[in-house]
């Protein structure tokens, strides 16, 4: 099968793979403790995809022209047999990149083995480098020292390391020369991401988001900053460079600066649905056609129609809809 385009022309270049929605932190804007607590339902383990479905889908979204593959969760090393997934996704004809988002506490005791299962990068979400208020904003007892270790471990294992940063004003502003620092000193890329409306529960308002550019001019004055070019269409990140030559940055402004015109990612979640904007309010369900004998080529056709299909723009149209318009699926089932 050939490429496939939306409706607006924008091709299938990346799929978000959610293979857990459960998580061992519980980050405000994501899996918030009051909601997401001892007594909240987490998906049985009969409805999540298996390691050889989740490959069925990535085959399928390859021969559409999927070339990034991300694991996500909820916490995707929470997963069992994970290396065992990286292997599968690793043999299929035309993923040239795959790569896995984690929040670091387990990632020291497992990075070299997804290295040499054929992973390529990892992205760290972090969020602070206080402790007081990495533990805060987590709600985990673990010290950010084991999120660092498993960053350093990543990159002792030839993983490339990526760093994301979720800034809230009036909340970790004053982390974000630290970071800038640390990641600078070890030759990681950083990345600023504006607070965003994701999920159903994060109490967003746009009171709290701190603009880009604000961070940019931070940067500016702090360490000196030189643009780079885009690497391809559909780069959701501004990308900077330090004048010192010593690493880069970047700044992901989805709420001052939306990106929707050029979004070609689709995301699958844990229990087996399409998603195809991180906004949306659900998904098509692939778990049936996965588990009712449908062949690949019907696979890959159903995925094309839903693709073909879409529409999505909400970044772009959020300032004319109403607060609380619509709901949407949770930021832990589609791994942001």
């Amino acid at each position: 099968m050939s490429g496939v385009h939306d409706l607006f022309g924008r091709p299938l270049r990346d799929l978000r793979v959610s293979v857990t929605d459960r998580c061992n932190m519980r980050c405000d804007y994501c899996m918030p403790a009051e909601v997401f607590g001892p007594d909240h339902a987490f998906l049985p383990r009969a409805e999540i995809l298996t390691l050889e479905e989740i490959a069925r889908v990535v085959r399928a979204a390859a021969g559409l022209g999927a070339r990034k593959i991300r694991l996500t969760g909820g916490e995707p090393l929470l997963r069992r047999d994970l290396p065992g997934l990286v292997r599968l996704l690793a043999a299929v004809r035309g993923v040239e990149d795959l790569a896995l988002t984690t929040n670091g506490l387990l990632l020291a005791g497992q990075a070299r083995e997804l290295r040499q299962a054929g992973l390529h990068r990892v992205t760290v979400s972090l969020d602070a480098l206080h402790e007081g208020l990495f533990g805060r904003l987590t709600g985990s007892s673990r010290p950010v020292g084991d999120v660092v270790e498993g960053m350093k471990a990543a990159a002792r294992s030839g993983l490339g390391v990526k760093v994301n940063c979720v800034v809230q004003r009036g909340v970790n502003e004053e982390e974000v020369l630290p970071l800038a620092s640390l990641c600078r000193e070890e030759g990681w890329v950083l990345r600023f991401i504006e607070f965003m409306d994701v999920g159903n529960h994060n109490r967003w308002e746009r009171a709290a988001v701190v603009p880009s550019a604000l961070l940019r001019d931070r940067l500016q004055e702090a360490f000196g900053l030189v643009q780079v070019e885009p690497a391809c269409r559909g780069e959701v990140a501004r990308r900077y460079g330090y004048a010192d030559g010593r690493g880069e940055v970047g700044f992901v402004s989805s709420i001052t600066e939306p990106f929707c015109r050029d979004c070609n990612r689709a995301r699958l979640t844990a229990d087996g649905r399409l998603v195809t904007c991180l906004f949306a309010a659900g998904g098509a369900d692939l778990r049936g056609l996965l588990r009712d004998g449908r062949d690949d080529h019907a696979l890959a056709l159903f995925m094309r129609g839903v693709w073909e299909g879409r529409t999505d723009r909400y970044s772009e149209l959020r300032a004319a809809l109403p607060p609380g318009g619509h709901a949407k699926v949770e930021m832990s089932y589609v791994g942001g």
